[in-house]
């Protein structure tokens, strides 16, 4: 099935305690596009300036992304400057410039608007709401959002969850999206706004998946080297998403193994700086750490032991 995102497209200058990097390829498109090619053909929409090195994303082109609908103007790229505390927990956003993604409308190309499987990076909720009025009969929409929008645009971000089946995002943004400081809770209060599901991003403890009549949980991968966490949301929607459409299978158990691939692929995303990681991998190293997911979680329940002496 047809696999849609549109999202930013930035250069990002980041620095860690273990590193740092300048102008380096970034933004929500680019990172879900990196991860879910992996699995699946991609089309992707956004915008860049006419500073952008647009051959970049010929690895992208190479693995089955679609770029006819990246929109190149005159000015400016949307350009991102961050550094992180020690535990990468916690980061400080030192610059933001948003040149031509400032002004941009997404303009789906026809060949993109039967799209079955649909994800809205983290972008404005006009420009959400916009794209949806843009496709056609859609099987599954996925979106992100942050905390900007939802305080700054809480009404129009209100309207879109009456029209996605999937809200991402972090555990702080659902929190302050419901008004509720205990996730679970927080959760079903979005689920009563329209989505199916929720999923909830948690960092290094892993993501939880929310719906109606059952909750999943994924720890995180425990890794040796972590670098750089900028994208691994991302990255996660792009494994969530293409397992979804390269198997057009909505079912409970294919959903959370959908969580899998979404938590693998944000996995690698921290492993390299930008999107370096997933330029080294494919599907075989992939595969081999989704089974390596079902070894972390895997376990036998004991019998129930006897009661010596009532005891």
């Amino acid at each position: 099935m047809t696999l849609l995102v549109v999202g930013s497209i930035a250069l990002d200058s980041v620095e860690t305690p273990f590193g740092a990097t300048a102008d380096a390829l970034g933004g929500s498109a680019v990172f879900f596009a990196h991860a879910a090619s992996i699995l699946h053909p991609v089309r992707m929409v956004g915008v860049v300036g006419d500073d952008y090195p647009f051959h970049s994303l010929e690895a992208l082109a190479k693995q089955g992304v679609d770029l006819s609908g990246v929109e190149r103007r005159k000015g400016e790229s949307f350009r991102w400057k961050g550094k992180y505390s020690y535990d990468l927990q916690n980061r400080e956003t030192l610059e933001t410039r948003l040149g031509v993604f400032a002004e941009f409308q997404p303009d789906i190309p026809k060949a993109f608007r039967d799209s079955r499987y649909v994800f809205l990076g983290n972008i404005d909720p006009v420009q959400q709401l916009s794209v949806l009025d843009q496709i056609q009969n859609p099987t599954l929409v996925a979106c992100d959002t942050m905390n900007y929008w939802i305080h700054g645009k809480r009404r129009l971000l209100l309207q879109l969850l009456e029209r996605i089946d999937v809200l991402l995002v972090n555990d702080s943004e659902v929190r302050e999206l419901s008004g509720d400081w205990n996730v679970y809770r927080a959760a079903k209060w979005v689920l009563k706004r329209g989505p199916d599901m929720v999923v909830v991003k948690q960092g290094v403890y892993g993501a939880v998946l929310v719906q109606s009549d059952h909750v999943f949980y994924i720890p995180a991968y425990p890794l040796d080297e972590v670098y750089d966490p900028t994208g691994a949301g991302d990255s996660f929607a792009g494994g969530f998403m293409a397992h979804l459409a390269r198997t057009d299978d909505l079912s409970a158990g294919n959903v959370r193994r959908a969580m899998v691939y979404g938590a693998a692929m944000g996995s690698f995303a921290v492993e390299r700086f930008s999107v370096r990681r997933f330029e080294e991998i494919g599907l075989a190293e992939v595969t081999a750490r989704v089974r390596e997911f079902a070894d972390l979680v895997r376990f036998d329940i004991d019998p129930e032991p006897a009661i010596d002496g009532g005891r």
